[in-house]
């Protein structure tokens, strides 16, 4: 029996009233604050706007919560479809199973959306927000403490995480204590986060590759971790499912990293567009060339005002007046006293 253990919690829901309030969607939401803290601040560091990161994340965070749900029911369909199962079962996120590599996946496509919809560049973007995304795992992995779930080979270690009976495994239901492979990934990616944010001040990481070391520094840590783990997996060639994942990615990551920087050395210039400063539609509001409109008008009235002048112009000064008898015509016939005058008159209005 072990003097010394890490206690796990009683329950991992407590209810107010009719609500329940689970440890593992608070740990959850949690970090999704803290992502997006950190992210905004790294943001407004690099030159972007305030607001840009929640707006953006606004995308990214529902995208990537239902890929890690989709990333474990896939890979863990027997627990959903299986005979015996209930594949309702399967849409009870609070139950625990997202998958990281689901999770980053399918929330960068949500990324690219809302940075496609700002005009702002993918990976400036995940460049600011990668020591946020290992800051909320290193706090979601607590909720696996409050589900007692995904932990690792019994231990006699001082640190090992003692488990309930209703939650060992079924090979070692007499066994209390087990590694608590939650904590380890936790202070994993907190050092992550540290290792991000020291290397991008000191080598100015730029065009994805702060991202791309965020990736590459979790899957070593996610590899042994995962070897540690219990819990049902698929192997292949003796190693788990998520173990070929993290070799995979690491690889990607890695090959990213140095063509980003021979391509793409340094930081970019501008990472978000200042909207402000086009001009602006008078209809809409929104950026054109509305803002002309004015400058028109007044040629417009300045071209009414011209041909005003040229129609008085043209009108003789000196026209006949119709209550005057017209004078008899004597010999040849003379020239109209006021045709002069008409003929000036004509001219002038011609130069106008």
């Amino acid at each position: 029996m072990n003097l010394a253990f890490i206690p796990s919690p009683s329950q991992g829901v407590v209810h107010l009233g009719p609500l329940p309030l689970r440890g593992y969607a608070f740990c959850i939401i949690i970090g999704v604050f803290v992502a997006v803290w950190l992210g905004s601040k790294r943001w407004l560091a690099r030159g972007g706007k305030a607001g840009t990161v929640a707006d953006i994340a606004v995308w990214a965070v529902p995208f990537g919560l239902v890929g890690g749900r989709l990333y474990h029911v896939i890979t863990d369909y027997e627990l959903y479809f299986s005979s015996g199962k209930d594949w309702v079962d399967a849409f009870k996120v609070w139950q625990g199973g997202l998958g990281i590599w689901g999770a980053i996946a399918l929330g960068a496509l949500g990324a690219w959306i809302g940075c496609r919809r700002r005009g702002i560049a993918l990976p400036a973007y995940a460049d600011a927000i990668a020591p946020g995304i290992a800051l909320a795992q290193a706090i979601g992995r607590w909720g696996n403490w409050f589900n007692q779930e995904l932990y690792g080979r019994a231990t006699t270690l001082p640190w090992g995480l003692k488990i309930d009976p209703a939650h060992r495994p079924e090979g070692t239901p007499g066994l209390a204590t087990y590694q608590p492979t939650f904590l380890y990934e936790s202070l994993w990616c907190v050092g992550v986060a540290l290792l991000v944010i020291w290397a991008d001040r000191r080598f100015r990481l730029g065009h994805g590759r702060a991202f791309a070391l965020y990736v590459a520094s979790y899957t070593v840590g996610r590899f042994w971790i995962e070897y540690l783990r219990v819990d049902d997996a698929h192997h292949i060639l003796g190693l788990r499912l998520n173990d070929w994942t993290a070799i995979v990615v690491f690889t990607g990551a890695v090959v990213y990293f140095v063509l980003s920087a021979r391509r793409h050395p340094g930081l970019e210039e501008v990472v978000e567009p200042d909207i402000a400063a086009l001009p602006v539609t008078a209809a809409s509001g929104e950026p054109g060339a509305g803002d002309e409109a004015p400058e028109a008008t007044e040629a417009g009235d300045t071209g009414d005002a011209a041909e005003q002048a040229a129609d008085s112009a043209a009108t003789p000064a000196d026209a006949p007046d119709p209550a005057r008898p017209d004078p008899e015509p004597a010999g040849e016939p003379a020239t109209p006293a006021g045709a002069e005058s008409a003929d000036q008159h004509e001219s002038a209005s011609k130069s106008l």
